[in-house]
């Protein structure tokens, strides 16, 4: 960590950053003279930093703000080590950061060190989860009373329509696009494939297969901070919250994983397109999680306008091989590649959460040799199938009293998480639908 600054000389500041429960940076902008301190003995903010309501506001009735004094956490540099912010003008390099209490034992209501200790309990079984993402996002023009897509760099023009796969609409953000992909090399960011999608001004990016999930949600965590401050640069916004226009599809972070033995055969291979046993079980767990799981995958108010019948996004808990109307799918392909795609989780959820619940349901699936139902063919929309919760109070309800989850998620972060929802949907309901998508717009 100290050869990048010694090779940046240019770097005259550095932020050290850690996700709170809802996927939001915080932490401190420090002096490059300075950051050697950082590295060496960490940093310090009070836990209930982590806990924070989407407005960044302290939790009403939280025990940790007056009950226990507001006390400190130590936050230390994670692996990752220094990057630079490529969407800052002044030279900068971020620190990614997480928190342990005095004694060096991690934070339970840290969301990195929740996913960490599911990673844990493959390791314990010799397994290793391979992971990748697909974040949706859409490009927006906030400027005015509505919003609109921007006007392309280009022609001027603006799009009128969405335009699913359109090469066009690529080209008209080309400058973006090469900025963006540019700065994910300088990052380490493995930015894959790009498609222009179903909303207007919508775009997909691939994060590849990574074998490290603890540096893959690292990936989609640094991805949307970094696309989010790039647009800015160009001149518009680019926003990751659900739904912002309730007449096209809203945004998923679809997530395609696999699982490695000790030898680094993948597990779900049989062999065949059905999958083995295992992937059966995984799948049944996932299933078996997500009602409970909910919560986590939609964790904000906007979140349930996207969870619709028939707008690409699912509502049936059930699953399927190549359907994407499922909630969970097997894609077609080479046996060696079997995988299972989670296609629950929102542009707007906090990468290490959703990530944590996924494996974790997936994992006890395959200790307790859960059996999924019979996978569904056709329409699932259409289906007399047990439904995902289509309210935010019901999410809370569910996943507050689970048990499942309980067996991988620290109870503390439970607790924590369910406060903070609960006090957002209290001054939510307070504000106006223009005042909802401005609060989502940046934020998620």
């Amino acid at each position: 960590m100290k050869d990048y600054l010694r090779k940046h000389p240019q770097v005259r500041t550095i932020r050290v950053a850690a996700a709170d429960l809802n996927g939001q940076a915080r932490g401190k902008r420090i002096p490059a003279r300075y950051a050697d301190k950082a590295v060496k003995d960490g940093t310090r903010f009070p836990f209930s930093v982590l806990s924070l309501d989407i407005w960044g506001e302290d939790i009403d009735d939280s025990p940790m703000v007056f009950e226990q004094g507001d006390q400190d956490g130590v936050l230390k540099p994670t692996e990752r080590g220094f990057m630079p912010m490529p969407w800052l003008e002044a030279p900068t390099a971020l620190l990614p950061i997480w928190m342990f209490r005095e004694n060096g034992t991690p934070y339970e209501g840290d969301p990195r060190h929740a996913l960490n200790a599911v990673v844990k309990k493959y390791k314990k079984r010799g397994l290793t989860p391979v992971v990748a993402m697909e974040l949706e996002f859409f490009l927006i023009d906030d400027s005015g009373k509505t919003l609109q897509v921007p006007s392309s760099p280009r022609s001027g023009k603006r799009r009128k329509a969405a335009e699913t796969l359109s090469i066009r609409a690529l080209d008209a953000f080309d400058t973006f696009f090469t900025d963006l992909y540019d700065a994910c090399e300088a990052m380490d960011i493995p930015a894959d494939t790009s498609t222009s999608e179903t909303g207007l001004g919508q775009f997909e990016v691939n994060l590849m297969h990574c074998d490290d999930a603890l540096r893959a949600a690292d990936d989609a965590w640094l991805f949307k901070m970094l696309v989010k401050g790039l647009a800015r640069r160009h001149g518009f916004a680019a926003s990751f919250m659900a739904k912002p226009y309730k007449e096209y599809s809203g945004s998923g972070l679809h997530t395609h994983f696999s699982v490695l033995d000790e030898a680094g055969d993948n597990i779900f291979d049989s062999g065949g397109p059905k999958g083995t046993a295992a992937l059966k079980h995984a799948v049944a767990g996932c299933l078996a999680a997500m009602s409970d799981s909910t919560l986590v995958f939609a964790p904000h108010e906007n979140s349930y306008e996207r969870l619709v019948p028939d707008k690409h996004a699912p509502t049936a808990i059930c699953w399927g091989y190549e359907n994407r109307t499922a909630a969970v799918r097997i894609p077609a392909g080479s046996p060696a590649a079997r995988r299972i795609e989670h296609r629950v989780a929102g542009g707007d959820v906090n990468p290490y959460l959703m990530l944590a619940t996924i494996l974790g349901a997936a994992l006890i699936g395959m200790e307790d040799e859960m059996e999924p139902p019979s996978p569904v063919t056709g329409n699932a929309y259409a289906m007399d199938l047990p439904q995902i919760p289509a309210t935010w109070d019901a999410a809370i309800e569910a996943f507050e009293h689970s048990d499942m989850l309980s067996r991988f998620l620290p109870k503390e972060l439970i607790r924590n998480f369910v406060l903070t929802k609960r006090q957002e949907m209290h001054y939510i309901a307070e504000l106006t639908p223009e005042e909802r998508v401005e609060l989502y717009l940046d934020t998620v």
